[in-house]
């Protein structure tokens, strides 16, 4: 079954069409609970808690964007709820207001970056970023890989916008400092 028929089939309730749906999606999905995460047991377990979450909310779905934009908002937030039952961003330091880069800065810094990652494999960089310390990979990922902006990342993580930045930009360094180290 197509994509679409499979949304129509769970907005039914039909048990056949959200198997379909989990066979589609849940190698994607683990991924995305995975960057979070970095524990494929627990990855398992909120890849299901989304499903779960998907096939009672699938209703709320306009079809603005893609269905599996849409479903990676869901696995995102869900990975993000249980790390912020778990406090990971408990130990983090505050960025002092005058130090922090704007999102401007940070974009340049970005784009400056790309001569770094030209030396690694993506695969390769993705270990890199899982083995970040947590609260670093939380914002690195929501920020660079699911594109929130730091007012947002903060609002989600329940922290404040200088943390997000702070964290980043240690994350940043960190990428930076493995990369030299180990693949220039």
């Amino acid at each position: 079954m197509e994509e679409k028929q499979l949304i129509e089939g769970c907005l039914r309730g039909e048990s056949r069409a959200q198997k379909g749906l989990y066979e589609l999606y849940a190698p994607a999905m683990l991924s995305v609970c995975m960057r979070y995460v970095c524990n494929k047991e627990v990855a398992r377990d909120l890849m299901h808690d989304g499903f779960i979450k998907l096939f009672t909310k699938i209703y709320t779905y306009s079809e603005i964007g893609s269905f599996k934009s849409w479903m990676r908002k869901i696995f995102a937030t869900t990975a993000l709820e249980y790390l912020r039952k778990n406090d990971v961003l408990k130990h983090s330091v505050e960025l002092d207001v005058e130090n922090y880069q704007s999102d401007e800065d940070e974009c340049q810094y970005m784009k400056d970056d790309i001569s770094y990652f030209e030396h690694i494999e993506s695969n390769d960089l993705l270990e890199i970023i899982a083995n970040l310390p947590v609260g670093y990979r939380t914002v690195f990922n929501m920020y660079v890989i699911e594109g929130y902006a730091h007012a947002e990342i903060a609002k989600e993580l329940k922290i404040s916008e200088s943390t997000s930045r702070s964290q980043f930009l240690k994350a940043r360094k960190l990428l930076q400092k493995i990369i030299e180290d180990k693949y220039i």
